[in-house]
């Protein structure tokens, strides 16, 4: 297990600089919606008739709609419009999210959150999803108080992996990058949180598949190995 070598004195996170501020993706992190998105995702993908294999499918975790479903149409040579393809699908993603009886936190996450809180950690999160869809998911888990800054996809020029996502929260925080830890489940989040200058927590999560989270600078499998370690993370500004 991970928890075995998270302690590790080289490890970044114990490390100067002092951590100010955590950044959370949501799906994958947050909750375990990713199999709930990618039920709805097939069901798309069939609209649209393209055959998606699952390791095709597993690729697009992490990214944009925008950027998922135009990567289908181009490789697929699909003739569909995109704005009516993401049109059609948020509508779809939005009534079967509403409707979920499920939608729960992942186990000692609010812990985890409600411990950094205290710590005078600022919080943000930064998520692909759509704002509505971030927003509807912080309320039904009752996270959504913790946080002060909220960071949708569609908010920026670039998704992940590009960096943009994470640098916008950092700049909304008004805390500098370096300053930053990212809680990531995806390659592409990872890149995406590493390339922003950030250290990053790889949750490995197998609801969001074989992740490759190698570029994290630790890697869990559940927020009970972080409360484990929370006395011993460099939080906060050195006197």
């Amino acid at each position: 297990m991970a928890s075995e070598h998270l302690n590790h004195p080289s490890s970044p996170l114990w490390q100067d600089p002092p951590i100010q501020a955590f950044i959370f993706d949501m799906d994958g992190v947050l909750i375990d919606s990713e199999p709930i998105y990618f039920e709805i995702e097939k069901s798309s993908f069939q609209h649209l008739g393209a055959t998606v294999e699952e390791t095709e499918h597993h690729t697009y975790v992490g990214v944009t709609l925008e950027s998922m479903f135009q990567q289908v149409l181009d490789k697929h040579q699909l003739d569909h419009v995109l704005a009516e393809v993401l049109a059609f699908h948020k509508e779809n993603v939005m009534k079967v999210m509403q409707g979920h009886e499920e939608l729960q936190a992942f186990d000692h996450v609010e812990q985890w959150i409600q411990w950094l809180s205290n710590s005078g950690i600022k919080l943000a999160v930064a998520s692909s999803s759509p704002r509505s869809l971030i927003e509807l998911i912080l309320e039904r888990t009752g996270l959504r108080p913790f946080f002060t800054v909220m960071v949708s996809g569609e908010e920026v020029a670039h998704g992940k992996p590009a960096p943009d996502i994470f640098l916008h929260a950092a700049e909304l925080l008004q805390v500098d990058p370096q300053h930053c830890v990212v809680i990531e489940d995806s390659r592409n989040g990872v890149q995406a949180a590493k390339d922003a200058g950030m250290r990053c927590i790889g949750h490995q999560n197998p609801g969001s598949g074989n992740q490759d989270l190698s570029r994290a600078d630790i890697i869990i499998h559940s927020y009970a190995e972080l409360l484990e370690l929370r006395d011993s993370l460099h939080i906060g500004v050195r006197s």
